[in-house]
């Protein structure tokens, strides 16, 4: 199964300068929870934005960079996918677990007709930003849950969380 996990703006930016454009921690703690003790895929750009590996998570990464897959050969915490033929068949063997992709956009892309979950953060407002979260056919999910949350001391911003699942 397939999750997406990720948080966006009113215009549906997602990112600036290879970091998020906000500080959530409301959103980083949900992350966690939605992410931990399932493997995690990314783009070589969102692995490299993390300022670790992510405990409790395996770190699967579509990249072309040898000197990355050489850099993390034997770590097991991270598997190094070299092409999009690599990812489906990763995919297709993992089946019964719940893979989390977190970004970039071109796995966000790569994966929209294979997607089950969407787990999105909507932030109540507009960030400067230079990446934009690809256009998903909302009418081919259900949304099963929505939890508004306003600012507080913590939190500057408001923010929802909304699950989907695509529908049979």
């Amino acid at each position: 199964m397939i999750e997406y996990v990720w948080a966006e703006d009113k215009k549906r930016q997602i990112g600036v300068d290879g970091h998020l454009p906000w500080h959530l921690p409301a959103d980083l703690k949900h992350f966690k929870e939605k992410t931990i003790d399932h493997p995690i895929l990314m783009g070589r750009k969102t692995f490299t934005s993390l300022p670790k590996l992510l405990p409790r998570r395996k770190h699967i990464v579509l990249t072309h960079s040898e000197e990355l897959k050489a850099k993390w050969q034997d770590n097991d915490q991270v598997e190094i996918l070299t092409s999009i033929e690599e990812m489906n068949k990763y995919l297709a063997d993992h089946q019964a677990e719940t893979i989390c992709a977190i970004g970039g956009v071109s796995i966000f892309k790569a994966l929209l007709d294979q997607v089950d979950v969407l787990e999105k953060t909507e932030i109540d407002g507009i960030f400067r930003a230079d990446t934009v979260m690809p256009e998903i056919d909302y009418s081919r999910f259900k949304l099963l849950h929505k939890e508004h949350h306003d600012a507080d001391s913590k939190n500057k911003y408001p923010y929802t969380f909304l699950t989907y699942v695509r529908k049979d």
